[in-house]
């Protein structure tokens, strides 16, 4: 404790930490929270393979400019190490989240006073936007500011390399290198002024341009002409697709799109959600709400930086409205897509892309379109290091079952954009034969078996909680006790050593027998340890009553 209470009494007190920053750690330290104390600075704010991720306020362990100066300083380190790195420069975006804005000049001030080029978005903009942009203008990395879909008080910072995906290996572990030997915020080169280097040329706003290409990338990855059949309901969640994907769904020509209201506008306090979050049913009522007062056929959610979408289409009577899950749009995706393709695809080249967590059922329903799928680890940065490495492979669909889907290769990283286009293109198409997207879904369990996926959640918040889930993480590996009899272990799958030639990840993956499985693993980017359940059957009760068998004795167990 005397350790933690020095480090606070420093940003308490230094002239290196602005007023606000320090009477804010001061209140702390006169209250004598010092568990909140030991929560702010009991380390500094880990910046892992994708960048930073965290609670905004003072402190080490805090997203806050300080952590974000430092963060761009190791950045922009390991950028000066490459020749061409600071002309080449740095494509900057943010979302709609409280701060964004503010980190992302930060973020351009540092990298400014460090010689380094900055194109900084002129405004909110979706993370895959800035995927195609760190592309579009042959960027050496790119940064984008946003916490995805976690609650209203986080912000992260996401890191891009040249090739406009997430940065991987080698990049990922030399950047941490270089942000890890920035201990100190008066480290950092700050000496740039934000307007003088805007007059400059040094940082370049950018926006229209970029917009226009992106959409124009967008579009090329129709596969069918959209038949205006359907009505739509669109929520944004506050976020950073407000603007983008009405433009991109009224281009296709979707004339019936409703928008929910009172989520249209970005809004980083996400005033109407606890959580922005389309992955869960909470972020929807409002879509289905006007869902049933329209009679639209279908509703979308995206996140705040728009590279996630929920979908919820209507029951197979018409009447009800069903939530779909991230496997089984992914299924509908790769099915629809491959169809589509069928008579025109290389089936030598192509291949689907899906993470190990994600439904097996896409590997079925790519084989029977005599197409390869390709498992990768967790975290769509993997798919896009896949696009990387295979240049003479056809990229045909990248999916993951955290509601992210990829058609096409001007972006690295999932994007939502292109997929509420795909969506509505299928759900109109299926409509115009006299079907829907629920009853194709059907048809695919007919044909294949009936696949059900669920993901579980437990949290377990800061210091304590990170030891907990690494505990729990050991005593799985070290075998399961009191399993129920129906829990026959056929396999275990460890890919903490590196395994199926994948890198090595804190990933545990147990099969059990009569196509029972879960996956589980820490989570990268918030205090949860992630259970992924799945379970087969020849009907959907049957393969969901299974699945609730696995998911009481993990969940009451952990």
């Amino acid at each position: 404790m005397e350790e933690i209470l020095k480090l606070a009494e420093e940003w308490a007190s230094s002239p290196a930490f602005n007023e606000d920053t320090r009477r804010e750690i001061q209140t702390l330290i006169d209250a004598m929270d010092f568990t909140e104390l030991t929560e702010r600075f009991y380390r500094t704010l880990d910046f892992g393979t994708g960048g930073l991720r965290g609670v905004m306020g003072g402190g080490t362990n805090r997203m806050n400019i300080y952590t974000v100066k430092m963060a761009t300083q190791g950045l922009a380190n390991y950028i000066l190490s490459f020749a061409d790195g600071a002309e080449r420069g740095v494509v900057i975006a943010y979302d709609s989240r409280n701060n964004s804005s503010k980190f992302a000049e930060e973020t351009s001030v540092v990298l400014a006073s460090n010689g380094i080029k900055v194109y900084l978005s002129d405004a909110i903009r979706p993370v895959p936007e800035l995927s195609f942009a760190v592309r579009f203008k042959n960027a050496k990395a790119g940064v984008c500011i946003t916490a995805s879909h976690n609650p209203p008080e986080y912000n992260g910072y996401k890191v891009y390399f040249e090739d406009g995906g997430q940065i991987t290996p080698p990049h990922d572990k030399n950047i941490i290198n270089e942000v890890r030997k920035i201990t100190a915020v008066t480290e950092v080169k700050y000496e740039a002024d934000f307007d003088n280097a805007v007059k400059s040329g040094l940082i370049e706003f950018i926006g229209t341009e970029i917009d226009n290409a992106y959409i124009k990338e967008v579009l090329k990855q129709s596969l069918r002409t959209a038949v205006d059949n359907i009505k739509i309901v669109y929520t944004p969640l506050h976020g950073a697709g407000y603007s983008i994907v009405p433009q991109v769904l009224k281009t296709r020509g979707f004339t019936g799109l409703h928008i929910v209201n009172e989520q249209s506008k970005p809004d980083g306090g996400f005033p109407t959600v606890s959580s922005p979050n389309p992955e869960e049913p909470e972020g929807f009522k409002m879509a289905l709400a006007l869902m049933d007062e329209t009679g639209a056929d279908i509703a979308l959610a995206t996140d705040p930086d728009c590279d996630r979408i929920g979908v919820a289409v209507r029951d197979i009577d018409g009447k009800g409205t069903v939530l779909l899950n991230g496997n089984q749009v992914g299924v509908l995706l790769t099915d629809y897509i491959l169809a589509a393709l069928a008579s025109s695809i290389d089936t030598k080249k192509a291949a689907v892309i899906k993470t190990i967590v994600t439904s097996s059922l896409i590997e079925k329903i790519a084989s029977s379109y005599g197409i390869r799928c390709v498992s990768v680890l967790t975290g769509f940065k993997y798919i896009g290091e896949w696009i990387r490495k295979n240049p003479d492979s056809d990229f045909i669909f990248g999916c993951e079952e955290s509601y992210g889907y990829l058609r096409g290769t001007y972006a690295r990283d999932k994007d939502a954009v292109v997929s509420s286009s795909l969506i509505c293109e299928m759900a109109s198409y299926y409509k115009s034969k006299g079907s829907s997207v629920l009853k194709r879904l059907h048809e695919l369990y007919e044909k294949h078996g009936v696949y059900i996926e669920t993901l579980s959640s437990v949290t377990m918040k800061g210091k304590e909680g990170m030891e907990q889930m690494e505990t729990l993480m050991q005593t799985y590996r070290s075998g399961l006790k009191n399993t129920p009899t129906e829990l026959e272990l056929s396999c275990v799958k460890d890919y903490l050593p590196g395994l199926d030639g994948l890198p090595k990840s804190n990933v545990l993956a147990l099969q059990f027998k009569g196509g029972l499985s879960v996956t589980i693993r820490p989570s990268g980017t918030e205090p949860k340890i992630k259970y992924y359940f799945s379970a087969t059957g020849t009907t959907v009760k049957e393969a969901q009553d299974r699945l609730e068998l696995l998911k009481r004795y993990f969940i009451t167990n952990s």
